[in-house]
């Protein structure tokens, strides 16, 4: 494949100068080394290198404000990224059930304490006067002794822990038990039961509560201060860490709920419901992933009233009567436009009047006073 450059003519005559004769010729061609050069194909099709890409420095500091639509997925989120930074409770401290038998075993021992000390009173010969004639002479004469002391203590100590484990048991409540400093299990059952006198027991409430609160601190999306009610359903679900992973489990609950209001943009008083139902999910899941590590399940925090703080109010009231206010002004100025624009259209077109630009700004000006004094005296 060659190339080759165009023909054009060598010298191109230029104007003539004062005294008539011509003036000199200049070259006309531009290159002066004009030669025919044969180029490789290959060459003609050959890729450029491709550029390294080149490195993008990151900027120290970048100060921008996401989008809306972000920042509504970045609050449904909130609960989840919650999760990662949730408290942590010592993992040995987990709910297992203890043991215990059926209260029959222990009425049956605590009826045989009772009666080996019947038996041990008539072989030391201790017992009431009646109860000698009642059951005969007793077998011992010279008060009890060290055999007698033995089977009384025995007898005693049995009886003792015979009636003083038994336990009701009743739905929806629990029993965490601790030895000396350590937890031992829970108890779950219900009916007559059998518990080891020497545990500790602390009773804590597993069924569905409800906890509303007075009015809390909180702010909307755009910063202006709130006061919220909020109703909460919570269970516990892991007595062990209820009881013994946190001091207080129900005002633990409580701080939960005010620390979520705050990291929560709550939906302003008269939000739609699709808003308020949004804030609910947000505080449902933040709250259960702050309270879940401590055994207490969280069901729904739902916000029951929203109001603008003292501090706000009286300035918010006036801003929505303005806004109010200010709607309804437009709404008027519309209609009085679309009136007079109406009846200046039909007088021209019906050939009633004939005006001239002056005089239409004249009759514009006197139909718009006309119709807006009227509207005045018609509202008022």
């Amino acid at each position: 494949m060659t190339t080759t450059t165009s023909h054009v003519p060598e010298y191109v005559p230029e104007s003539e100068g004062p005294d008539g004769a011509a003036a000199a010729a200049r070259p006309a061609r531009l290159i002066h080394t004009e030669s025919t050069t044969e180029i490789p194909v290959h060459l003609l099709f050959r890729e450029e290198p491709a550029a390294p890409p080149a490195e993008v420095k990151r900027p120290a500091v970048v100060a921008h404000r996401p989008p809306p639509e972000k920042e509504d997925r970045d609050t449904r989120d909130i609960g989840v990224r919650a999760r990662a930074s949730a408290p942590g409770v010592d993992p040995d401290i987990v709910e297992r059930p203890a043991r215990v038998l059926p209260g029959i075993a222990g009425v049956l021992a605590g009826v045989c304490g009772a009666a080996g000390c019947a038996v041990t009173a008539w072989w030391a010969g201790v017992l009431p006067p009646f109860a000698e004639e009642a059951f005969g002479r007793s077998a011992g004469a010279g008060g009890p002794g060290p055999a007698q002391w033995a089977a009384f203590a025995g007898a005693g100590a049995l009886g003792l822990f015979g009636f003083g484990g038994l336990a009701r048991g009743r739905t929806g409540r629990a029993w965490v038990l601790e030895l000396f400093g350590r937890y031992r299990g829970t108890v779950r059952g219900t009916g007559l039961l059998w518990v080891n006198p020497l545990l500790l027991r602390r009773r804590v409430d597993v069924r569905l509560r409800h906890w509303r609160g007075e009015p809390l601190p909180a702010a909307d999306r755009g910063g202006v201060a709130l006061r919220v009610s909020v109703l909460v359903v919570w269970r516990v679900r892991d007595t062990a860490r209820a009881t013994l992973g946190v001091e207080d489990h129900e005002g633990y609950l409580r701080a939960c709920v005010e620390a979520a209001l705050l990291r929560v943009p709550v939906a302003a008083p008269g939000a739609g419901r699709g808003a308020v139902q949004a804030t609910q999910d947000v505080l449902t899941r933040l709250v259960a992933a702050d309270a879940g590590p401590v055994g207490v399940e969280v069901c729904a925090v739902r916000p029951l009233r929203v109001e603008y703080a003292p501090e706000v109010a009286a300035a918010m009231h006036r801003r929505r009567l303005a806004a109010l206010d200010a709607r309804h002004r437009a709404s008027v100025v519309g209609a009085v436009v679309d009136s007079v624009e109406d009846t200046v259209t039909r007088l021209t077109m019906r050939g009633l009047v004939d005006l001239d630009d002056y005089e239409r700004q004249v009759l514009v000006k006197d139909l718009t006073v006309a119709f807006c004094a009227g509207r005045g005296e018609t509202g008022s």
